[in-house]
């Protein structure tokens, strides 16, 4: 049986390795820089779809409690969209000033938006998925893009 908690913590470390590999890129404005903000972007943005698209109506089904804790995370996803377009330009502009200056905002947000997903939310739902796990997570997977 699979355990939800543990895939989608795997997949934020991925998303942080990604992080890491495209501000290396950026701080010696490598000609991988879009390439790697793209790959970083692209995972972030198959992550929150998964949860947003499988995890978080099925958890709000099965636990009233969880309900207004994704709403939450919904609008924390929503900035930090917000922060990747604004990356997304200052990339392409090699604008290494306004790109760490959002990264570190967009660093710290993850921080604790990970925090709260894998402490609370992936825990209720290991407490009231945990049957359903194999299922959740190939859908999950079929999501991403």
């Amino acid at each position: 049986m699979s355990d939800i908690k543990e895939f989608l913590t795997n997949d934020h470390r991925a998303c942080d390795e990604a992080f890491a590999a495209m501000e290396d890129a950026v701080a010696v404005k490598s000609s991988d820089a879009e390439r790697l903000y793209e790959n970083f972007s692209n995972d972030l943005t198959n992550h929150f779809s998964m949860e947003e698209i499988v995890l978080f109506p099925m958890l709000g089904q099965a636990s009233s409690e969880a309900s207004s804790a994704t709403k939450a995370m919904e609008m924390e996803h929503e900035q930090m969209r917000s922060l990747l377009s604004k990356m997304r330009k200052a990339v392409e502009k090699m604008d290494k000033e306004n790109f760490f200056s959002l990264s570190e905002t967009l660093m710290i947000l993850m921080q604790q938006h990970n925090m709260k997903e894998e402490q609370l939310l992936y825990t209720l739902a290991q407490q009231h998925l945990a049957e359903d796990a194999d299922y959740i997570i190939r859908q999950m997977r079929s999501v991403i893009y």
